[in-house]
């Protein structure tokens, strides 16, 4: 492991209590005022950690439309709703039924085949055997702001209108009304906390099942792949942030990570369901595989049963401390408290 010292981080903390105690003197007798105070505090905060390298940035994806094919990129903003590269943000739009509940892969998998880009103000979706459909980036204000429901919670999202809802409910060939929605940044968001208690407070997140961001290393694939006779793919488990160069599992043991400059912070295990039995490739749901080998291998803790139940787990949570920009090739540093 590589290991980088916060500023000032060679010295004792006694030393540093001082340090900042004489600076705090200084700062006030030049008058500095709250600005120089702050920034003594910064610096004293931040040679209290040591940073240790763990891993590196492999791959990225943000999927724009729930439960939509993702969009790998090279380089991606993080703000406190989570992964964007442009005017697209990861699942801000959302598919949902008559009653405003919200549709995924798990109830309709060829929703994972549909292809998402944007092109001069639109939205751009492509499927198999359909034209292209382009909804308006900024929707018109006449349309109406619905109240969706995502994971038993409430959050609000504004039709995209009857022409995107027809070329939903015609590419999924249902009997059902199908319609897609999106959030705007004036509207309130979901509180992970609502459903997890391991979250914090100020955690927020949009259409997402639970957290902004989910991270995987290669080595836990490939290690998993090792007990299946068809591997999976990355693809299957659709997490945003993908690292390399670590133990398999090693995400699940970093306490908070910085990356590019970004800060992230790990809240709990990622549960698994019958989305994972959906081949990314070809939309088809077999309903058993990888989900039967997880639920034998990756079960956790008899301590946590508490909190994940019978499920599987597999990858990890994080949140968002510091909003920030991330690029594939970027070290992955656990932060250490010393």
């Amino acid at each position: 492991m590589n290991r980088l010292a916060g500023p000032g981080g060679t010295g004792s903390s006694r030393q540093t209590m001082l340090a900042l105690a004489a600076g705090l003197g200084v700062a006030a007798g030049l008058g500095l005022g709250a600005l120089g105070l702050r920034r003594l505090w910064q610096t004293f905060q931040a040679s209290r950690v040591e940073l240790v390298k763990v891993a590196e940035v492999s791959r990225l994806f943000i999927y724009p439309v729930k439960s939509c094919k993702g969009i790998p990129l090279t380089e991606v903003g993080i703000d406190e709703l989570g992964f964007k590269k442009g005017p697209l943000k990861d699942r801000q739009w959302l598919i949902v039924d008559e009653k405003w509940h919200m549709i995924t892969g798990r109830v309709e998998p060829t929703l994972v085949l549909v292809t998402v880009s944007h092109e001069g103000g639109y939205l751009c979706l492509n499927a198999p055997g359909m034209e292209e459909l382009r909804v308006p980036l900024k929707l018109p204000a006449s349309n109406p702001v619905k109240m969706c429901r995502v994971w038993g919670c409430n959050i609000e999202g504004r039709d995209c209108g009857d022409e995107a809802a027809h070329w939903i409910s015609t590419y999924l060939k249902h009997s059902r009304a199908f319609r897609l929605v999106n959030y705007e940044p004036s509207m309130k968001p979901r509180f992970p906390k609502q459903q997890e208690s391991l979250f914090r407070d100020k955690d927020k997140t949009v259409y997402n099942d639970l957290s902004s961001c989910m991270m995987m290393s290669e080595a836990t694939v490939e290690d998993f792949n090792t007990k299946l006779e068809k591997k999976a793919k990355m693809e299957n488990f659709r997490p945003v942030l993908v690292v390399k160069d670590c133990k398999p599992y090693a995400e699940d043991t970093w306490k908070a990570v910085q990356i590019g400059t970004a800060k992230l912070y790990r809240t709990m295990s990622c549960t698994r369901c019958i989305f994972t039995t959906v081949d990314p490739d070809t939309g088809i749901i077999n309903r058993k595989e990888p989900l039967e080998t997880l639920k034998r291998y990756r079960q956790c803790d008899p301590a946590e049963k508490h909190i994940y139940k019978s499920q599987p787990i597999f990858g990890s949570h994080y949140g968002i401390d510091k909003a920030g920009v991330i690029r594939v090739g970027d070290p992955v540093y656990m932060i250490v408290e010393k």
